[in-house]
């Protein structure tokens, strides 16, 4: 089934990717990351000494700040940083740097607008296209940083609408027509990027692996796989596109550190 997108995209395709690195010189690792009218800027400071209240000291401890572009944070970015802070525990190696505290600041510079939606539980505003960009920006600049990583990652979000067809990287406008969504973040085999020390986990099965999924609304078990194989085919996408990106920016956290 053919789907007309306003702005002429096709159904699996998604908005302009750019991404740019060191971009905050006080920071040791930074990065912004935009998809079309959406962007987000990620800093990471540390490692530092000593871990948060109720963390393990024998593993390095990472906190998220999440900062939006006007307003108090609240109930929907609490639970952006929590995935993220999962979603960088689940990529970083956590055998080196014990009992240091790695922050990861994100700072929405603009977004394609929110929406109302309703997953038949309560309602609230969603930034859909948010989180997908964070997490790309994060992962970015974590590699900026020099944080040693199993692999990198890659976010994106799927809707699904009323009459079951699924679209990717949804604009404000498209939002407001879908009835649920899915956060996936998938993970990046590609080694010649990552910094000193990083490293592939033996027998992990990271090319059909998924590293963070999130769903809101009503989805059917058949409509999240189905969103699941465009998500896993567009991250292929967004692996190339992240991978060219780090390599034409030579990391610069040795002449940060410190």
């Amino acid at each position: 089934m053919e789907i007309d997108r306003a702005d002429g995209r096709t159904a699996n395709q998604l908005r302009p990717l750019s991404c740019s690195r060191n971009t905050l010189h006080r920071a040791h690792g930074s990065a912004s990351w935009s998809q079309g009218d959406t962007k987000v800027l990620a800093a990471v400071y540390g490692p530092k000494a000593g871990t948060k209240k109720n963390e393990n000291p024998e593993k390095p401890c990472f906190e998220v700040i999440w900062k939006p572009k006007s307003g108090q944070i609240g109930k929907l970015e609490k639970e952006y940083e929590m995935i993220l802070k999962r979603t960088v525990q689940s990529i970083c190696i956590l055998t080196v740097n014990q009992n240091t505290t790695t922050s990861i600041i994100i700072q929405v510079v603009h977004d394609d607008g929110a929406v109302s939606f309703d997953d038949y539980v309560f309602q609230y505003s969603v930034f859909i296209s948010l989180l997908p960009c964070a997490i790309n920006a994060a992962c970015a600049a974590l590699v900026d940083a020099g944080i040693p990583m199993k692999h990198l990652a890659v976010a994106i979000c799927c809707c699904l609408a009323e009459s079951g067809y699924v679209i990717l990287d949804p604009t404000k406008l498209e939002e407001q027509k879908m009835k649920a969504f899915a956060y996936l973040v998938f993970p990046n085999s590609i080694l010649s990027v990552l910094p000193e020390g990083s490293s592939l986990v033996e027998g992990e099965p990271m090319e059909h692996g998924i590293i963070t999924s999130v769903t809101h609304g009503a989805m059917s078990v058949d409509d999240y796989f189905h969103c699941l194989d465009r998500g896993r085919a567009a991250s292929a996408k967004l692996s190339d596109f992240l991978r060219r990106n780090l390599q034409s920016q030579l990391p610069s956290h040795s002449s940060k550190a410190g």
